[in-house]
């Protein structure tokens, strides 16, 4: 097969075959038949992702390479921001966005073990995760429906003297008032973490700007998990214009070392072996020079191939993502006596992750969920729903580890009364009629038996 090719040839050819392999075998989608399982997410992609893979691959770099550079680069002239650490998970995103603010480099501003952080219960768990095992205090709040995001009026109330700062998602793509939030964060001096692993390509107007979600607080983190806006397999990225938290973040990121050359280079500092660092010995490697207690959280080369060739498609995804909502819920439109359905923030432009619904009073989810599930209709809770009432914080209720502020009625209700199903890009019109078929049926038609 390679006989007379040179490398580049022989690479050449491989790739056109996996291209071809990838056309015949891989994107071969059957016509949907009622009963068929819909997921409530999937990957979509075609030859140029598999061809990107092979082709970091057959260069066996493996760790963070090219792929990697081209990936942040793109990233960021994507979301306008300055800088972006590509890590191997959206819960490492959140894990590097909060441990970034309890960097020395940050001086008196630092978070410190016993410092609070306001959140909401109603979410995913990492959100929340890295601000309880670093010895932070997560203050929680209660969230709106059918909004699903904190509700503004008791960030205030939660405000304390140890109050460092703020720490929430926009949930399923539907941004929480970044205008508010942002506003209350500078007026207290507090950092604003968006975790925006669930509304990557969602927009807020902001003093007459349109800003992507993730790009208007101190540091944003996305999630490239196959479900998400975009997928990698695995992968996520942290993103921030402050230089000074980027810094922080590269060095937390990798081992949490001093020195910036990436993976396979050397001394571009130029000062490798004259300087003087904390204690140790003068022209110690700066290599090994250890300015933070950190991790290796780096994706490999190959998540970040999958990830440069998702990115050409996901603007493209993202409208899918709205037109799907759009036509949902017109479907749903006459359900309004049995189902709240979601409401956008004022003056955005949601990237829709999913398409929550909470049932209304004499409904229960227990005769709704299983019935559509039963149906081929795959569906998902609104994640945690309560946090604090999950078997992870058995050893923690009751204690100081954490803080409820207010009521957390509606954040119970949802735990109670919601769930969602997908919008993803491979979701076309005759399934989503289809989800609403059933939907009407066990809401309208099926009696309890």
């Amino acid at each position: 097969m390679f006989e007379n090719k040179n490398e580049a040839e022989a690479r050449a050819e491989i790739l056109t075959e996996v291209a071809e392999y990838c056309r015949r075998y891989k994107n071969t989608e059957k016509a949907f038949q009622p009963g068929d399982r819909i997921p409530y997410a999937s990957r979509v992609y075609d030859a140029d992702e598999m061809v990107n893979l092979v082709d970091s691959a057959l260069e066996f770099w493996l760790t963070a390479g090219r792929f990697t550079e081209e990936f942040e680069k793109d990233f960021a002239d994507y979301l306008g921001v300055r800088y972006v650490s590509l890590v191997n998970s959206g819960s490492s995103a959140n894990l590097l966005a909060f441990m970034a603010l309890t960097s020395p480099l940050l001086g008196d501003r630092r978070i410190r073990r016993g410092d609070e952080v306001i959140t909401v219960a109603c979410g995913f768990p990492t959100t929340v995760a890295p601000i309880l095992q670093f010895g932070a205090v997560p203050v929680f709040v209660d969230v709106t429906v059918p909004q699903y995001n904190i509700d503004t009026q008791m960030l205030e109330k939660a405000l304390s003297e140890k109050t460092r700062a703020v720490m929430i998602a926009h949930t399923l793509g539907n941004p929480f008032d970044l205008r508010k939030v942002s506003a209350f964060c500078k007026a207290h001096g507090l950092f604003l973490v968006e975790d925006n692993c669930d509304a990557l390509g969602s927009r807020v107007l902001v003093d007459g700007v349109w800003r992507f979600t993730g790009t208007v607080g101190d540091i944003g983190t996305s999630s490239f998990y196959p479900p998400h806006h975009m997928t990698m397999g695995e992968g996520g990225a942290v993103y921030t214009n402050d230089p000074l938290l980027n810094k922080a973040v590269r060095s937390l990121r990798d081992w949490g070392r001093d020195c910036v050359c990436p993976p396979g280079r050397d001394n571009l500092c130029g000062h490798r072996f004259d300087g003087v660092r904390g204690e140790l010995p003068p022209g110690y490697d700066h290599k090994y020079v250890y300015s933070h207690f950190g991790y290796n959280l780096k994706a490999t080369d190959m998540q970040a191939a999958v990830g440069c060739a998702q990115l050409k498609k996901f603007p493209g995804f993202a409208e899918r993502r709205k037109e799907n909502f759009r036509f949902f819920r017109a479907l749903l439109s006459d359900l309004t006596d049995k189902l709240i359905l979601p409401e956008p923030l004022e003056d955005s432009d949601p990237c829709w992750f999913g398409f929550p619904v909470t049932l209304k009073d004499g409904i229960d989810r227990n005769d709704v969920v299983p019935y559509l599930e039963a149906k081929g209709i795959q569906t998902r809770m609104l994640f945690a729903g309560n946090i604090i009432k999950h078997p992870c914080f058995d050893d923690i209720r009751g204690t100081d580890a954490y803080r409820v502020s207010g009521s957390l009625e509606n954040t119970d209700r949802i735990m109670e009364k919601t769930f969602w199903t997908g919008l993803y890009p491979g979701m076309n019109e005759e399934k989503l009629t289809y989800i609403s078929r059933i939907l009407h049926e066990v809401l309208r038609d099926r009696r309890p038996e």
